[in-house]
């Protein structure tokens, strides 16, 4: 069985889920809010209806955001204590309120984009509403 709406590519496009879903939007229309609370999905969206509920995050996000602030701090830092020679404390104060700052900034924006990328490709029941040929 397959779905008529997977022969086209455009219908869903991943490029634009993605950027909505990092806006914290839905992925189908962009203006509604993806996000109830700080990391709590909607189970659909206020603007055009689309079902989020479907969605199975789990883990991705908090990856995601592990690995782009690891990448971002660990260089930071290097050059930061190289450049300035600074006092553990001061190194302590400085990168650990940017490394809880920017973790806390991305973790929605990321999961945002994991909700996104499974509606544009019709993961886990998002796209149980298609027409369906034999």
């Amino acid at each position: 069985m397959i779905a008529a709406s997977h022969d086209t590519e455009d219908d869903r496009p991943v490029g634009a889920a993605i950027r909505r879903g990092l806006m914290c939007r839905c992925p189908a229309c962009g203006r509604g809010n993806l996000l109830e609370s700080y990391l709590k999905v909607r189970t659909s969206c206020p603007d055009c209806g689309e079902v989020l509920e479907h969605h199975r995050a789990d883990d991705g996000p908090a990856y995601l955001t592990i690995l782009i602030v690891g990448h971002l701090m660990a260089p930071l830092m290097l050059w930061f204590f190289v450049a300035f020679r600074p006092t553990p404390l001061t190194m302590i104060a400085i990168f650990l309120t940017g490394t809880v700052a920017l973790s806390l900034a991305l973790l929605p924006r990321m999961k945002g984009a994991i909700v996104a990328i499974q509606w544009s490709r019709r993961m886990h029941g998002f796209g149980a509403g298609d027409v369906v040929h034999d």
